[in-house]
């Protein structure tokens, strides 16, 4: 889920911007937000498990006792470190024998040799025939083949022999120990089922996350970006990291399509082990010194006509057809004496027929009791249930008015969206701005009003 971050206090909704005066007196049912400039994070957020890269299952190319163990779980081990040792009584009468047979065959060769040189000697003097000649010449060949053949049995014995003795591939931690001195193992050459695992070990000093993302957030997400990760083992912690890989087939998980996103991390403090339940957030872009207000204050523009319901304005008299006007494109970044000419400000002048939306005025009798209710005084809450319902009545469409896609991420975490400058953000892709709209209260302290924004980086749909 793409989250939007910037630390602070938690706020409710509906909630009004307040702009242009440092102490405003808030009504009883609604609350306000001072604009503040800060820093803004897009993330994408995970979770995951922490696993090893590198794991490695150790087994033995004998088969037999396991007469010695020299290591145990937990226990950190150099390549080439012993592990293990099998009972080498048949593996060792084996090499004894190839040992004798290439022997006896490198006898026979000698004896072959010199029947062939004599051979010739007799055959330049007459007494043989050539066909007696060729007969001892193939009796040395097929020697020299035994001999061979002995080598290459001698050479496998003597790696069989070899085996026995079972060494650590690379340099890690013990994570598993599978079998214990006495036990019968099986050869993983030997046997179909790959053979006895003796143990498991990995390099603990660099460690990765597996974790799944919702595919909505998968066209921001690329290989390098930062990432930083939490567990609940040292939840003061941020371990940083980078996305290693997008793995290319998804998985459906309760009608959820996900993808695999592995991000890489450094375990130089050896805190990180493997199994831990990890919380990852993906860096997806990045801006610093915006105008920062929450997702719960902004509204877009088809909803300024149930927002102003729900914030218990008179909707006759709120004009919108200006509310952008002098904006532009909203490229570059407002500086503090900007930020009122960039907000819009009201339109110039109040005409007899303000906009009220598209899909049916006030909607009879059902709009009548919908804004008596709010004139009642109801709760928050209760505004959010029905902000949907006053919003079909303007406009005919089922949805949110004022929420956006907003909420509380976190302890003092709040969603938020910015006034930024667009371009590349740290994610390095290019984000384009949007146009919205937030409720001030003006300099008076009374008066609410709504007005234009252009904003960049942010999560608001």
């Amino acid at each position: 889920m793409m989250k939007m971050r910037c630390w602070g206090a938690a706020l409710l909704v509906p909630i009004v911007v307040a702009c242009g005066t440092d102490e405003v007196e808030e009504e009883e049912s609604l609350q306000t937000w001072t604009v503040i400039s800060g820093d803004m994070r897009l993330t994408a957020e995970a979770t995951g498990n922490v696993e090893p890269i590198r794991a490695v299952e150790v087994t033995s190319k004998a088969s037999g006792e396991v007469t010695r163990l020299y290591v145990d779980v937990g226990n950190e081990v150099e390549p080439g470190a012993l592990l293990a040792e099998v009972d080498p009584r048949d593996v060792r009468n084996a090499f004894d024998q190839s040992q004798a047979d290439l022997q006896v065959a490198q006898a026979r060769a000698e004896i072959s040799q010199a029947q062939l040189t004599r051979s010739e000697e007799l055959l330049e003097s007459g007494v043989i025939s050539d066909q007696e000649h060729e007969s001892r010449a193939l009796d040395f060949a097929n020697s020299r083949a035994s001999v061979v053949r002995a080598e290459t049995n001698f050479e496998l014995a003597q790696l069989r022999l070899d085996d026995v003795i079972i060494r650590a591939p690379l340099a890690g931690t013990i994570l598993e120990k599978n079998v214990e001195e006495g036990q019968v193992i099986q050869s993983a050459s030997q046997n179909v089922s790959g053979g006895t695992t003796l143990v498991i070990m990995a390099d603990l000093k660099f460690m990765q996350v597996r974790t799944l993302v919702d595919e909505t957030d998968m066209g921001d997400i690329r290989a390098g970006m930062p990432a930083t990760v939490t567990v609940e083992a040292y939840p003061q912690e941020r371990f940083m990291g980078i996305v290693e890989k997008i793995e290319p087939q998804a998985l459906v998980q309760q009608n959820v399509t996900m993808f695999p996103v592995i991000v890489q991390l450094d375990n130089d403090s050896g805190l990180l082990r493997p199994g831990m339940n990890a919380e990852v957030e993906i860096e997806l872009a990045q801006e610093s010194g915006v105008l920062l207000v929450p997702n719960n204050a902004v509204v877009t523009p088809e909803d300024v006509q149930p927002a102003s319901v729900v914030l218990g304005l008179d909707t006759a008299t709120i004009d919108t057809s200006n509310l952008f006007a002098g904006l532009g494109d909203g490229r570059g970044r407002p500086t503090a004496d900007q930020t009122s000419a960039r907000e819009g400000g009201r339109s110039g002048g109040r005409q007899g027929g303000a906009t009220r939306g598209t899909g049916g005025g006030r909607g009879g009798a059902a709009f009548d009791s919908m804004r008596a209710l709010m004139a009642s005084g109801i709760s928050q809450d209760s505004a959010l249930v029905l902000l949907p319902e006053i919003a079909n009545l303007f406009s005919g469409r089922r949805g949110g008015g004022g929420g956006g896609r907003g909420g509380f991420s976190g302890q003092g975490a709040v969603e938020q969206v910015g006034q930024a400058e667009p371009g590349e953000g740290t994610s390095g892709q290019q984000r384009e701005t949007s146009r919205a709209v937030v409720f001030v209260v003006a300099a008076d302290g009374t008066t609410i009003e709504p007005r234009g924004v252009i904003i960049g980086l942010n999560d608001f749909p």
